[in-house]
């Protein structure tokens, strides 16, 4: 649909419409309203995490099955992502960013209502329409809210700071409310946030519109081929290669994607222009991220199932126990950034793609009774190390060389490539866990509840032991897919030193 005829006049950077210094309007209150919202989208990628074993539970989600509550967001955000930007690009980034907003409240209420996991899945992928649509959209009104100069540098840190404090917010915030309360109040506490941040957004100053068309077939067929794609390796693995249903969805999967890119090769205005794809650095960049993307959501995904189910750990404690990875990830993010200067981005995130897979390989020799001192938390702050130095080359790489208008657009395909690559690899890991686990023991997962409702405790410790095995083979598999990365990345990604690029946005971990 074309944006002509509401196109508006435009707004200078840091002023409203009418061309008025924001000056007088609260620049506190529109940072706080763009942190709060840059917050609840991330913490809402790991605080679902620590409450899935009290859903599964609840509903009686299989294991198959457990994992779409964390790919179904992942995909829709990441899938839509690229749109969302686009349709604020033409229809108003402050219009895109509330009606973001306000789908994503919506969606935290059903969510928290939801009586099975057909409709908790639903309202998850609803959730992720809703993110898609305000986070791109968030980064660009802090340009045009804030004066350049110091007031507009603060509010990009904040902005940046939400990225990993969401993280480590969503693991703590998780626990504490599924302990406390009950696991529907990790969507419930969405609710209060959107609705202030929705009540905040007339103090920030709109952006100008362009014309052009939204790539309405473009979003339709990539996300609708990734959800085919993903959902063909989850049935696959519980129902058979060869399953009608499983090869049916491969086939799908493959038409759709096929036509997708037919479709951005052709179309006047691509929701993913090609042309970004034509810098060796760059599509390495973003290869590497899919593969990263993969090992990293696994890794949270799979030690929260760990230290619930097989240790024993609170929601509450399995939270704090992240920390450390919290940690790792600040301190070395700091460091690299700070080499970058000096070294070649794939000499800082080759040697740190390798520690962090022999971080994912120190998690595959977990057994039952591992300790969390002695055991994970090292791994788990190795693990983090080697992920922080390794974030930011491929950040710089992904935006480095863009033309200045493409550089939004190149560090949202790297974002977009996270959580695509996470919601991939997480299905073929959850697939590699659960048959792995039932080839000890038939229907593991099943086998362990029904020991815990029976007080049939051998039953529990065989099927523990199952399960550890499924979690380190799904380990194992992540090690692989962080070497893959660095494979990529000496092969697609050159040695020159590559600079700062104005307005890469911040990845949105976990």
């Amino acid at each position: 649909m074309s944006a002509d005829s509401t196109t508006t006049a435009p707004a200078q950077p840091g002023t409203d419409a009418s061309g008025a210094s924001p000056g007088g309007r609260h620049l506190g209150l529109a940072l706080f309203v763009i942190a709060a919202a840059q917050l609840m989208v991330i913490l809402d990628a790991t605080i679902t995490n620590i409450a899935l074993p009290a859903i599964q539970t609840d509903l009686g989600v299989t294991d198959a099955n457990l994992a779409w509550i964390v790919n179904s967001y992942a995909l829709a955000f990441g899938g839509l992502m690229l749109l969302g930007g686009k349709a604020g690009d033409l229809f108003g980034r402050r219009r895109i960013f509330q009606a973001g907003i306000a789908v994503f409240t919506l969606a935290s209420l059903l969510g928290g209502l939801a009586p099975n996991e057909g409709l908790l899945i639903g309202a998850r992928i609803l959730q992720g329409v809703g993110a898609a649509l305000a986070a791109p959209n968030a980064l660009a009104l802090i340009t045009t809210t804030f004066p350049a100069g110091r007031s507009r540098n603060t509010a990009m840190g904040v902005y940046a700071a939400m990225g990993g404090v969401g993280a480590t917010v969503g693991l703590l915030l998780g626990g504490v409310l599924t302990d406390a309360l009950d696991w529907r109040w990790v969507f419930f506490v969405n609710i209060p946030i959107g609705l202030v941040v929705l009540a905040g957004t007339r103090s920030l100053v709109e952006a100008e519109r362009h014309p052009g068309r939204l790539d309405v077939p473009g979003a339709i067929t990539g996300t609708g081929g990734l959800i085919a794609l993903v959902y063909g390796i989850t049935r696959g693995g519980e129902h058979g290669w060869t399953d009608g249903l499983t090869l049916a969805s491969f086939a799908t999967a493959a038409v759709l994607l096929t036509v997708f890119l037919v479709v951005q090769s052709r179309a006047a205005d691509p929701m993913m222009p090609l042309r970004l794809f034509k810098d060796r650095n760059r599509s390495g960049s973003y290869a590497t991220m899919l593969f990263v993307g993969s090992g990293m959501f696994a890794m949270f995904y799979f030690l929260t199932l760990y230290m619930q189910l097989i240790l024993g750990f609170s929601a509450v404690k399995t939270g704090f126990a992240f920390l450390p990875f919290s940690v790792g990830m600040a301190a070395a993010a700091g460091i690299s950034s700070k080499l970058i200067t000096h070294l070649a981005p794939r000499l800082i995130a080759g040697p740190g793609l390798l520690v962090a897979a022999g971080g994912m390989f120190w998690f595959a020799t977990l057994e039952p009774g591992s300790s969390y001192a002695g055991h994970l938390m090292p791994a788990m702050f190795v693990t983090a190390l080697g992920l922080g130095m390794s974030f930011v080359p491929m950040t710089l790489g992904a935006v480095s060389g863009v033309d200045h208008q493409d550089t939004g657009m190149a560090s949202a395909l790297l974002n977009t490539a996270q959580q695509i690559g996470g919601a991939l690899g997480l299905a073929v890991l959850s697939t590699i866990s659960t048959s792995a686990a039932n080839d000890q023991l038939p229907e593991a997962a099943s086998a362990f509840f029904r020991g815990l409702a029976t007080k049939d405790f051998p039953l529990v410790a065989k099927a523990g032991e199952a399960l550890t095995h499924g979690y380190t083979m799904a380990f194992v598999a992540s090690g692989a897919m962080f070497l893959g990365g660095l494979a990529v990345m000496f092969l697609a990604v050159d040695s020159g030193r590559q600079q700062h690029a104005e307005g890469a946005a911040p990845l949105h971990l976990g």
